[in-house]
């Protein structure tokens, strides 16, 4: 408690946005308080990401930023070292929700507050395995949120959609980086190669130099690229998809959104789905409910996204049998 009474004092000057939002706000009443945490960089007015859909939403369902909601947002620009004072900053202004994006940003706000009520998103991690909650069912404490199941990061899945589009493959590389949540998609995705006759050369893309990274690629000549799922790297995913074209590498993905930047192919949920699920667990809070009474939510929706415009540049001729699984085909 020591520690954050001194941050407290030092930070004291950090309640001043939400305060004059609540002023800007008007006589409309209560001015609900939101936060955001993201490990990645805020994103481009034209980029469709989780955190405009997610205040696009609330908007929908009444909660009108600048009049009756206040947002908070706090995004590391990669550097997850910078979660921790971010997250200390949140909790100086006190906010009715915190949401925070991907495993890193929940451990910085954990570290920060036990009290104030938690949403957590997560594409690729189990929150039962991390010890974040007690079960999905009864999470208990003060974190609830939406999370994919144990048993699967996806990872392993989108391994064997590479192989059956290039079934000559033998070394496929998978881009990591620092966060926890990597290194058990790693671990999926090498056992499901072991199972494929396929050797996986991950590539960890450290301080997010890519450039180094796709040198490493191309030194261990790999056939193929799958992208891990990140907060990080999604934020960074035009550079990413960018470098995958200029050193022809076949790339797949976790969003649908990827595949709209030019990316080849995307496996996972919907990021509307999710953060749909995200508002309304933020909304039950703001009228009263806890946490701890919240399950945690889980997406049911998967997306096979194709680019075949992606596909035709990179001399690909995507199998028919891969085509007629996929939900949506970009030409």
């Amino acid at each position: 408690m020591d520690r954050r009474a001194f941050i407290a004092g030092a930070l004291s000057f950090l309640t001043a946005p939400l305060a004059a939002e609540a002023q800007q706000a008007g006589s409309t009443g209560r001015v609900y308080r939101l936060a955001l945490l993201v490990p990645g960089s805020p994103p481009r007015a034209s980029e469709s990401v989780g955190q405009y859909i997610l205040i696009d939403i609330l908007r929908q369902r009444g909660y009108v930023e600048g009049k009756n909601l206040a947002v908070e947002r706090r995004y590391a620009k990669g550097r997850v070292e910078q979660l921790p004072a971010l997250a200390a900053e949140l909790f100086q202004l006190q906010p009715d929700v915190i949401v925070a994006v991907s495993p890193v940003a929940l451990q910085a706000v954990r570290e920060a507050t036990v009290t104030i009520p938690i949403v957590i998103v997560f594409a690729a991690s189990d929150p039962v395995e991390l010890g974040v909650v007690t079960s999905l069912a009864r999470p208990g404490g003060n974190i609830t949120g939406v999370a994919l199941s144990a048993g699967t990061t996806l990872a392993g899945k989108r391994l064997e959609i590479l192989r059956q589009v290039l079934p000559r493959a033998t070394r496929i590389a998978v881009l990591s980086n620092e966060e926890p949540s990597a290194r058990s998609q790693a671990k999926e995705a090498e056992q499901v190669a072991a199972q494929l006759g396929v050797k996986v050369v991950t590539v960890e893309a450290k301080g997010r130099d890519y450039e180094r990274a796709f040198a490493t690629m191309t030194r261990e000549r790999v056939d193929a690229l799958s992208v891990l799922a990140s907060s990080v790297l999604n934020s960074d995913r035009q550079l990413i998809i960018d470098l995958a074209t200029r050193h022809r590498l076949p790339a797949i993905y976790q969003w649908r959104e990827h595949v709209e930047a030019g990316g080849l192919m995307s496996y996972g949920s919907s990021i509307r789905e999710i953060y749909r699920r995200v508002a309304a667990l933020v909304e039950r809070i703001f009228k009263g409910a806890t946490p701890a009474e919240l399950p945690v939510e889980q997406p049911t929706t998967f997306e096979f996204v194709i680019n075949l415009k992606t596909a035709k540049a990179l001399g690909l001729s995507i199998p028919p049998s891969v085509l007629a699984r996929a939900d949506e085909i970009i030409q």
